[in-house]
């Protein structure tokens, strides 16, 4: 009988934590480094990159008349034998990159 209710309770433990780590899963922000993985998924698609960065701390960003709270990163492409450096902003919530502009 014992036995029978130490399984009940670890059972009940295990779903109990699951639907824990579901409800802070769905609330928690992005990280930077999953926020700069995501970005460097999109550069990418238009060739291959040869460095990136991001800076670790939030700001916000006005665009379009909407204010995000975003992470500002930068990658760097080699285009036609020229480096080309990009900025760009990703939304700390959703991890979208919300722009991007050629800075060099």
């Amino acid at each position: 009988m014992s036995m029978k209710k130490a399984v009940l309770a670890a059972g009940l433990g295990v779903a109990v934590g699951y639907l824990a780590k579901q409800q802070i899963d769905q609330f928690q922000k992005i990280t930077p480094e999953k926020a700069l993985k995501q970005a460097k998924e999109a550069f990418k698609k238009r060739g291959p990159i040869s460095g990136s960065w991001i800076y670790m701390k939030p700001e916000e960003v006005e665009k379009n008349g909407l204010t995000f709270n975003a992470y500002r990163g930068g990658v760097t492409r080699n285009i036609d034998g020229e480096n080309k450096q990009f900025e760009f902003h990703v939304d700390v919530e959703t991890g979208a990159v919300i722009d991007a502009v050629q800075t060099t």
